[in-house]
């Protein structure tokens, strides 16, 4: 060992290593952190500064990270895809093994983003979707979360329906489309603080509801198709299970 080697070793002993973060991890943190902000105080509420308050780190270590305030946001929204990707995925996972439940995997779902921690998350969505509008890269990481959704939406209508496999696929896009238009509606009354609907077996009971309606309509298959002609259907009645 060198002189300058002893030397620093010994003005150094005692003293704990430090482990650097890991930049991944960190930026999951940072993002984290500014999807409370996002929740608490909007867009407007969020900077680099009140960023790294709210993660507990040295002022600067976000603006390290991220640099402009539009690729936090970006970040933010690449983040919100990974979480919400992630909860859309273990549902699917548990699609038809609800034992000891009455409530469907999708009601659940629905439910949990009107409750804590899933709420914040639902509000700081709408707020990174106002956002997106005026950004073509955040919208498109904003849309996977949203195509990933609706194609659960999808399955799960066609596992939790009698006869769903053989239902008309144009049937089913129209109650794909207006139950995933009133579950928009509704979770943004949660993010409002409006508790309309309470329990995923009362959900469940409201869209068994919407799908006897669609299903009693001599239009369904043309409900929410653009320039399609109205035409008789049979009438058919099979509300959610």
């Amino acid at each position: 060992m060198t002189p300058k080697a002893r030397l620093n070793r010994r003005y150094t002993a005692g003293i704990p290593n430090r482990r650097k973060p890991n930049p991944d991890q960190r930026r999951r943190e940072l993002c984290d952190a500014a999807i409370q902000l996002l929740a608490d105080d909007g867009a407007k509420g969020l900077s680099h500064l009140k960023v790294d308050a709210h993660a507990g780190v040295p002022a600067g270590t976000t603006s390290f990270y991220f640099r402009t305030r539009s690729a936090l946001l970006r970040a933010v929204a690449e983040r919100m895809t990974e979480l919400d990707l992630a909860t859309l995925q273990s549902v699917a996972d548990t699609t038809g093994v609800n034992v000891g439940s009455s409530a469907s995997s999708l009601a659940k779902l629905v439910i949990q983003s009107g409750e804590e921690p899933q709420l914040s998350r639902t509000k700081a969505r709408y707020e990174l979707t106002m956002q997106a509008t005026r950004d073509p890269v955040m919208a498109a990481n904003l849309q996977r979360a949203t195509d990933a959704f609706t194609k659960l939406h999808h399955d799960i209508l066609v596992q939790l329906l009698p006869h769903g496999a053989e239902l008309d696929p144009a049937v089913v896009d129209d109650l794909s489309n207006v139950m995933m238009t009133f579950i928009n509606g509704l979770l943004l009354r949660f993010a409002h603080g409006d508790r309309i609907i309470k329990s995923p077996e009362q959900l469940d009971g409201v869209l068994s509801a919407i799908v006897a309606g669609i299903l009693g309509s001599e239009q369904q298959g043309q409900l929410t198709h653009d320039g399609a002609s109205p035409q008789p259907r049979p009438r058919r009645s099979s509300p959610l299970r």
